[in-house]
């Protein structure tokens, strides 16, 4: 393996600068079976990134939308059915918004569907008399000052609209009322509301029905975001679950977290859950304390000598080690800062099962506080880079179209730079959730997503520094600049190799890597790791991909007496300790791979 900075080399500004952008770059289909060329295609600068990245894989809907949806379903269904809409849209809220199933149940069994909902084929009428008896006050009213549903039991309008309010109180039941009569079962429609009920019931009742509209529908979902009243309907077949609201926050469909591509929503919640778990807690006790002998309490000890005193009332005094008594400690055992019991008896395997314990507790609070801090790390990285995304767009941009002489609209790429940084900076965090539950014993998956996240790690650095840095000596600048067309192509560029990158970044780690072999018996490369481990470089320092290719399968019988390995497609030796690791390059992955001249 060529050494650390001959590895970067393939990604160098220089690279940037003089091949991304004259044209030599080309796809190479030769080898139709490898799914990291991590390049499909190069964006227009005057193509919408959020746009690019949503793929239409969804529809925004705002309260007007929704309204106007609900009410051509509820046409729909009281044309086709010719039943009044007030019924339609009780039959709907029964088979939630679905106009499908309400369709097939109707026509399966239309008597049946009625008794469920409450829907009486004949209406009945009010006794025709000149007062009537109010079923819930008893009382005698007019028959003009009475109201009934379908069924005919008469009621007055104070005891309607007290009903009427209470049920719409309780909440969104009331959108499946009945009649008040305890033996009745007739449905209570919209009519009946907007007829019988006050103003502020009235719009209680509608806000129900709205919300029900969203939240019983299988294909729509609020946006969780705070205070956002966009709806999201989700486009059934796109594959992609993570979309983009009309508020501008990112999420999962399916399971209405923070979009977390690459990882799948079982493992977030997962990852959720154990961040909030006390599971961690009891880990961390467990691998950095040991329980005072007398009252069991736990205890850190952080510096000094093996004596330990328990805090008070205990005031237990103990040997750090081996958990005895001071008192029976001195010279003749190892002094303040050993114990040849502790020793002895270590060597006998009496303390072997709770050594085992602690270090298992050890390195499991090693391992998650790696790759939680990684992860913590880039989600502030992530709110920093919005906050600088915002004042950019409400400050900066005018300031530095006013400095160079350049219209806002031609400024576009550097938004373009800050939204791919925030959304990296998503990718990159989730990365870390995928690695924590990525199997052990998969060595050489590990190594390669290792590989994979570092370079990615370090292009999106590039990619920030560029946006951030370099562009500040732009907007410090007191007279226009000539070198800032350089920086557009030079920021343009990282941003579209970038993207490309964490774009097939994340369809790698979708598929769980699978051209990489699981086990030690083979493991599967990719065609630029062999062009890496076969190129060869030009006088400008910059890796070129040795024409040729093979599809490395190694096995262990290939390993020979001389500490190399030999791949079994060509007559290439590699070193020992580069056995099983996936030396996949960044060419391979922000670039479209180049025959040699």
């Amino acid at each position: 393996m060529d050494s650390d900075e001959d590895m970067h080399d393939a990604v160098d500004l220089e690279w940037v600068d003089d091949d991304f952008y004259s044209g030599e770059t080309g796809m190479d289909s030769e080898d139709g079976g490898a799914d990291y060329n991590f390049v499909d295609h190069v964006l227009d600068d005057s193509e919408d990134i959020t746009s690019h990245r949503q793929q239409q894989n969804c529809i925004i809907l705002s309260e007007t939308d929704i309204r106007q949806l609900q009410e051509e379903d509820i046409n729909r269904v009281s044309t086709v059915l010719s039943i009044p809409r007030y019924a339609a849209c009780i039959l709907l809220r029964h088979c939630n918004w679905s106009i499908s199933r309400v369709h097939d149940e109707w026509f399966a069994d239309e008597e049946h569907v009625r008794k469920a909902v409450g829907l009486l084929e004949t209406v009945v009428k009010m006794q025709n008399t000149e007062e009537l008896n109010c079923g819930i006050c008893f009382d005698n009213y007019p028959r003009d000052a009475m109201s009934s549903a379908s069924c005919g039991h008469p009621f007055c309008g104070a005891c309607w609209r007290g009903y009427i309010s209470t049920s719409i109180s309780d909440g969104p039941g009331c959108l499946m009322l009945q009649c008040p009569d305890p033996s009745c079962g007739a449905a209570v429609g919209q009519n009946m509301i907007d007829v019988l009920a006050t103003d502020e019931d009235k719009e209680k009742y509608s806000r129900y029905l709205l919300r029900s509209y969203v939240e019983d529908n299988k294909k729509m979902k609020w946006c969780p975001a705070p205070g956002c009243e966009f709806a999201v309907e989700f486009v059934m077949g796109s594959g992609n679950y993570d979309v983009c609201c009309g508020c501008s926050y990112n999420f999962c469909w399916n399971c209405l977290e923070e979009a977390h591509r690459p990882v799948d929503c079982v493992t977030v919640a997962k990852w959720i859950l154990k961040n909030c778990a006390e599971s961690e807690n009891m880990n961390w006790i467990l691998a950095n304390s040991k329980p005072c002998p007398r009252c069991k309490r736990p205890i850190e000890k952080n510096q000094g000598c093996m004596h330990i005193t328990c805090t008070p009332p205990c005031k237990f005094e103990f040997c750090w080690l081996c958990l005895g008594s001071w008192s029976e400690h001195g010279e003749r055992t190892g002094g303040f800062y050993a114990c040849n019991r502790y020793e002895a008896a270590k060597q006998e395997g009496a303390y072997n099962e709770s050594e085992r314990r602690r270090e298992m507790a050890k390195n499991s609070l090693e391992k998650y506080t790696h790759y939680y801090e990684r992860w913590a790390t880039n989600q502030s990285s992530r709110h920093k880079a919005r906050a600088d995304l915002q004042s950019m767009q409400t400050e900066k941009l005018q300031k530095l179209s006013d400095m160079q002489s350049q219209p806002e609209s031609q400024l576009k790429f550097i938004i373009e730079a800050w939204l791919q940084i925030v959304e990296c900076r998503r990718v990159l965090k989730w990365t870390y959730a995928y690695g924590y539950y990525l199997p052990e014993q998969e060595h050489a998956k590990r190594q390669f997503f290792e590989y994979l996240q570092g370079e990615a790690e370090s292009g999106l650095e590039r990619l920030h520094q560029c946006a951030e840095k370099e562009l500040q000596v732009y907007l410090d600048a007191e007279v226009p600049m000539s070198d800032f067309n350089d920086f557009r192509t030079k920021l343009a560029g990282l941003t579209s190799v970038t993207r490309n990158y964490f774009e097939n970044l994340v369809r790698a780690l979708e598929t769980g890597l699978k051209d990489v072999g699981s086990s030690s018996n083979q493991t599967t490369c990719s065609r630029s790791s062999s062009s890496k481990m076969l190129g060869n470089k030009n006088k400008g320092g910059k890796i070129k991909a040795a024409g040729t290719s093979c599809g490395l399968g190694v096995s262990s019988r290939s390993l020979d007496d001389s500490n190399l390995w030999s791949c079994d497609r060509c007559t290439y030796a590699n070193p020992r300790a580069q056995h099983y690791q996936v030396q996949a390059t960044i060419a391979e992955i922000a670039r479209p791979s180049r025959n040699s001249e």
